[in-house]
């Protein structure tokens, strides 16, 4: 694969970093009785503007389908190279269906729909798992491949998929805490927003490494793994 080829792939993880949270935070901010401190990020995908986020969510995961074609070229061999691909393109295929089939109505949005467990909700919440384990996973697979240039890359990659587990599953807590009636409005939203912000930030910072550093030779690799 050429240069020619290779840094766009790379660079369409950068785009896609970029362009999924900030156009969740720009919609969510501006959305008619959409708060982001109370509402889920999937909440975007329906009522008023749905066609935004459904537009956001598959070409950000198309988008990091590529980047997951650049990164297996990139890393050739070793740790990583099979399982870090493979996890980041579930993670964008999560995505993509999460934007093909929109959730639920809850927590009182969009605003007068009924709420309730569809079929096409529960399609969303595997497609939301698989994002949210996918960016995780593959922080974490990759962790000792970037230690190899060094151990700031490794510790950082293992915080970030720590903190996108960590705040997905207080952002699931947080919720059903507020359906309860025990917290209300619990800040459900606000953390399920900073896990997919963490994740991209991720995303972001390693596509900008492996094109300014690594293209086209790739990290070097050892053995095994």
């Amino acid at each position: 694969m050429t240069t020619r080829i290779l840094k766009p792939l790379l660079g369409s993880g950068v785009a896609a970093g970029v362009l999924v949270p900030v156009l969740l935070w720009a919609d969510g901010a501006t959305r008619p009785g959409y708060s982001l401190w109370h509402h889920g990020a999937s909440q975007l995908g329906t009522g008023e503007r749905a066609w935004l986020q459904t537009v956001n969510f598959v070409l950000g995961g198309l988008l990091l389908l590529a980047f997951a074609a650049g990164l297996r070229r990139v890393l050739r061999g070793g740790r990583g190279a099979t399982w870090g691909p493979v996890l980041l393109a579930a993670a964008a295929a999560g995505l993509i269906v999460a934007g093909l089939v929109p959730t639920d109505p809850a927590l009182g949005y969009p605003p007068g729909q009924p709420t309730g467990v569809t079929t096409g909700g529960l399609i969303h919440q595997v497609a939301g798992f698989a994002l949210f384990a996918g960016l995780s996973a593959v922080a974490f697979v990759l962790a000792r491949r970037l230690r190899e240039a060094s151990r700031g890359w490794a510790a950082y990659s293992r915080l970030s998929g720590a903190l996108i587990i960590a705040f997905a599953f207080a952002a699931g807590i947080a919720y059903r805490l507020d359906v309860l009636g025990v917290w209300r409005p619990a800040p459900a939203g606000l953390l399920e927003h900073l896990s997919l912000l963490t994740g991209f930030c991720w995303i972001i910072a390693v596509g900008v490494h492996l094109l300014r550093g690594h293209v086209p030779g790739g990290l070097k690799h050892t053995s095994g793994g």
